[in-house]
């Protein structure tokens, strides 16, 4: 009995991911996040809104997440624009923007003090923390300069500053048997601050780092109005 070879059968492919499976990356993040930036800008959404959908933008793991969260405005399904990256800030405030005299001193010693809330941030801030704690928080400040320095020193104690997403930061110090840690962060808009923390921690703890969800709203406005 004469057998016939039958034709091979190709192999089944893997079924293709649906778009709303695919991993989230972190340009699609960015984008998620552009778009909430702008609504809390125009009012579509109160600060409470943004930063619960901001922290639904870290935590999603799929495109499929990312969408609900902008599906109710406008923006969601148009090509995102590439914006123009601003050069990096520099490392050191320009000449002259910064004043040898601080507007404003800080000093914990054995004690606390804070710094938040809705105030204005000089040109130059001392923080002096001699066993205590001083914090402060930027992510609701009122920035009038373009360049902000803050010198901080630490003794046996601690100094946390915080500062909006949307600005730029730069720092410069050492820890002495201590931390010394700021996060650089570089700002998307030219017009943004710049925050610069130069300091020393001998025993103790200094960091500087961005508050996550907190933006300074209307960013060219507010500094055209202050600097123009």
């Amino acid at each position: 009995m004469d057998l016939q070879k039958r034709p091979s059968q190709p192999a089944p492919s893997a079924p293709m991911a649906e778009p709303t499976d695919l991993r989230a990356s972190d340009a699609d993040r960015d984008r998620i996040a552009d778009i909430l930036r702008e609504a809390l800008a125009e009012g579509r959404l109160d600060a409470e809104e943004h930063a619960e959908r901001i922290d639904g933008v870290y935590r999603a793991k799929t495109v499929g997440e990312l969408e609900p969260l902008v599906r109710d405005l406008p923006g969601t399904h148009a090509s995102p624009r590439p914006a123009p990256a601003p050069g990096p800030a520099p490392s050191r405030p320009a000449p002259g923007t910064v004043p040898a005299v601080p507007d404003e001193n800080l000093v914990a010693v054995l004690s606390s003090t804070t710094r938040k809330g809705r105030w204005r941030i000089g040109r130059r801030t001392h923080a002096y923390a001699i066993f205590g704690n001083v914090e402060i928080d930027l992510s609701e400040a009122i920035f009038e300069y373009p360049q902000v320095y803050i010198k901080a020193v630490s003794v046996f104690g601690n100094v946390e500053i915080r500062v909006p997403e949307n600005i730029s930061l730069r720092g410069s110090g050492a820890g002495v048997l201590g931390n010394f840690e700021v996060d650089t962060l570089d700002a998307r808009e030219p017009e943004a601050p710049v925050v610069y923390v130069d300091g020393v921690a001998v025993l103790g703890n200094i960091e500087a780092k961005p508050k996550r969800g907190k933006l300074i709203q209307n960013l060219e406005k507010h500094l055209r109005k202050h600097l123009g």
